[in-house]
């Protein structure tokens, strides 16, 4: 669930920043981009905290 609910909030936010950012623009709304954006996004960010460690911190 928490996978899912990842990627929902990122291609929720990414379509967002497209529509904005291509409104400013004068450019057409493309919902492929923001897509695209939110799997990279969701990837890169599974990615991330796999890699940050996850050990007790000793108290000094």
């Amino acid at each position: 669930m928490q996978y899912i609910m990842t990627f929902v909030w990122t291609l929720v936010l990414s379509e967002m920043v497209v529509y904005v950012v291509s409104s400013m623009n004068g450019a057409p709304f493309h919902v492929e981009t923001g897509i695209l954006i939110a799997v990279i996004a969701t990837i890169l960010l599974f990615i991330l905290t796999a890699l940050i460690p996850n050990d007790p911190i000793e108290k000094h």
